[in-house]
């Protein structure tokens, strides 16, 4: 082994990748090695991560203080919480580095008590509700819940007297996730998702098991309880005998299942597939109908931002194309703004990773300011997200930056093109769209299909 280098300030390590221990165990365990190996320390990943430069670190720095053996500094620096994993940087790297699992692998090193409590707190409810909720919500309360809203809609909206949400109906077509942060802070916000179910004649169906979109322990790097929740979603999928199974807008309850899946060996021999491509599908076959003539005179303008979890990490442009395909129709193909850049190299808002649960509100609203440029670049007055950290982020940068811009979820804009917006399905629509086609009565399909 080559001799450490003796200097004024004491034993600097011998420059040889692969030395540290840290970078091996990590080697080991991801195939081909993640490439780590293969750094041409050329800077891609550090030029186009907006985590770059928090806390004085950023990935090319990184992964070398892992190559140089410097394990104690890479395995406790804080910036491993600040990294969202959002896979830019392996998408810009011409080795394919894989970065965001070495930082995974950091964070599984820290005692469980050191690690942001919001991440782990959140894991912990997931690990003890039955419905796998975030925020430790019960499946009764749950579903104390759905019933009292969806009695609300059929009392107050004539047209809707028939709507349903179903829990635990056997031979249900389709599961249905939900985030639980719906019906414990917006209730109404479950309103479209289920219009939207309604007129497209899906046969579908919740879960007292695993009806909880959201898995945190993924953030928290806990392969073990990552594993523990994902297999309680499962166990709803398959005691019910569902065919398919639908994630919500959700970009990290997506990702937290169709990486689990592959990660833990898991054959779930059904169809898992994210809801902006079931919207997409059901606009093509025609049963749902969309219109942008709400906003032919508004001339509201609109851009979209593409969730990490379900485009780079993921989905891919086939999601990314399905995803404008369908606001393009809700909102006018002239009235539509896109990022730049957008797709698979669209740049991560800040929200993921655990970001929002972390606790770092200072270092996630500067991580923020390259998506809130983006934005401003535009000159749209609403951005569409289709997952709730995106969602929670992009508003939150708004207020922090003084933007201006609107953010609404996809099955917002989806149903006010539909003609079906209730008027307390509303909360994030600015004043020129408030009373937008409230009054009007749409079509409902009424048989079930898959």
């Amino acid at each position: 082994m080559q001799e450490a280098t003796q200097s004024a300030t004491g034993t600097i390590p011998p420059l040889i990748p692969g030395e540290s221990g840290f970078l091996s165990r990590v080697k080991d365990i991801l195939p081909q090695g993640g490439n780590l190996s293969m750094c041409l320390t050329c800077g891609l990943c550090a030029s186009g991560c907006p985590a770059a430069g928090l806390h004085g670190m950023d990935p090319r720095k990184f992964l070398r203080l892992c190559a140089w053996g410097q394990d104690e500094e890479a395995t406790t620096t804080p910036w491993v919480w600040m990294c969202t994993m959002c896979y830019r940087c392996v998408h810009a790297c011409p080795m394919e580095v894989n970065i965001p699992q070495l930082v995974y692998e950091a964070r599984a090193s820290w005692p469980r008590e050191k690690k942001p409590k919001g991440i782990v707190g959140s894991c912990d409810q997931g690990l003890r509700t039955e419905g796998a909720s975030a925020v430790g919500i019960s499946s009764e309360d749950f579903a104390f819940v759905v019933g009292d809203v969806l009695e609300e809609v059929r009392e107050d909206q004539p047209d809707w007297a028939e709507l349903k949400a179903p829990i635990d109906k056997a031979g249900a077509y389709f599961f249905v996730n939900q985030n639980s942060r719906e019906p414990v802070k917006e209730p109404e916000e479950m309103v479209p998702l289920w219009k939207i179910l309604h007129l497209a004649g899906a046969d579908w169906t919740y879960g007292s098991h695993g009806w909880g979109a959201e898995n945190y322990c993924m953030f928290a790097a806990e392969d073990e309880n990552w594993k523990a929740v994902l297999e309680k979603q499962v166990r709803g999928v398959r005691e019910l005998g569902c065919k398919s199974w639908i994630n919500i807008e959700c970009g990290h309850s997506f990702y937290s299942v169709w990486a689990g899946l592959q990660r833990f060996h898991i054959d779930l021999d059904i169809e898992f597939d994210h809801i902006v491509r079931w919207y997409a599908r059901w606009i093509r076959e025609g049963r749902l109908n969309p219109s942008s003539d709400w906003n032919r005179e508004l001339g509201l303008t609109f851009t979209v931002q593409d969730p990490c979890m379900a485009v780079r990490k993921s989905m891919g442009m086939a999601f990314a194309e399905d995803l404008r395909f369908v606001v393009r129709r809700c909102v006018g193909e002239e009235h539509f703004v896109d990022m730049v850049p957008n797709g698979v190299n669209n740049y991560c808002c800040g929200g993921g990773g655990g970001f929002l649960q972390a606790g770092l509100k200072e270092a996630r609203r500067r991580y923020g300011q390259v998506k809130a440029r983006q934005i401003l670049a535009t000159g749209a007055q609403y951005v569409v997200t289709p997952c709730h950290n995106c969602h929670a982020q992009i508003e939150d940068l708004s207020e922090a930056c003084e933007g201006g811009w609107h953010t609404v979820n996809l099955w917002t804009m989806l149903c006010l093109s539909l003609g079906v917006l209730g008027e307390n399905e509303r909360a994030y629509l600015g004043p020129e769209l408030a009373r937008v086609g409230l009054g009007e009565t749409a079509a409902i399909k009424g048989e079930d299909h898959a």
